[in-house]
């Protein structure tokens, strides 16, 4: 029997970050979008935060016109969000957590404390056509929160685990591997679908694509740094052959 694909989520919000860091009109985070599709991403995720640090709504509008990928969206759980995504309808709607002191996204979701809210708010996304994820960690509260809010998707937060690899923490890196895979199995079991993202990088990718429960991984920051010694092509072609290895 045949496992099944594993998709992969190319995050171009880092093209942005330098772009906006001169205030110019490039490097453009649509052209590597298109880029990425050409390299054989299955996605293209984009964060519209608050503070529009790097991606900012032009960019959205002209992603939606311009790649014939699936735009995952992600974005704070905010009325001004819920309104743009609504306009634009992208496949996918990714919550995460979002604090404006922070360098990025920190930890995951507290589906459990604000599950009214968010049953309230994801309901529209979802009546609208949109795929709706959260981005959590592992705690089994929040899966079981995720499914009674009506979401269609976990994202699990894996950047503790990168970070533990990367700290040389072997021991603790195997824990926390072992908890991820846990809730890997839970959500699954749970009915929702399951992703995986932040941090990951050619040496930690392994693992999440090879269980036949994670659906699709979500990786930026990485391959955008790589695309300044390999170029962005090269870099996607090989976390996504890397991807494949790990999947057989």
């Amino acid at each position: 029997m045949s496992r099944p694909p594993i998709r992969l989520g190319v995050n171009i919000d880092h093209v942005a970050t330098l772009r906006n860091a001169r205030g110019t009109r490039y490097p453009d985070p649509v052209r590597a979008a298109l880029l990425a599709q050409e390299a054989g991403a299955d996605g293209i995720t984009a964060h519209l935060r608050e503070d529009r640090r790097h991606i900012v709504d032009d960019d959205i509008a002209r992603l939606m016109e311009a790649i014939a990928l699936p735009l995952n969206f992600e974005m704070a759980a905010t009325a001004e969000m819920q309104e743009i995504a609504l306009r634009h309808r992208p496949h996918a709607v990714c919550i995460v957590p979002e604090k404006r002191e922070e360098r990025t996204t920190e930890g995951g979701l507290d589906v459990a404390a604000d599950a009214n809210r968010l049953t309230g708010f994801i309901a529209p996304l979802r009546d609208a056509g949109c795929r709706v994820s959260l981005f959590i960690g592992h705690d089994a509260r929040q899966i079981e929160a995720a499914v009674r809010v009506g979401a269609a998707v976990v994202e699990l937060h894996t950047g503790h685990y990168c970070d533990l690899v990367a700290e040389g923490q072997g021991d603790a890196a195997d824990v926390e591997l072992a908890e991820l895979r846990r809730a890997v199995r839970d959500a699954h079991g749970a009915g929702l679908e399951v992703h995986a993202g932040h941090g990951l990088t050619f040496d930690t990718i392994a693992p999440f694509a090879a269980m036949d429960a994670v659906r699709e991984l979500n990786i930026g920051h990485f391959l955008i740094g790589e695309a300044v010694f390999m170029g962005l092509g090269p870099a996607i072609t090989e976390m996504r052959h890397r991807m494949d290895a790990a999947r057989v």
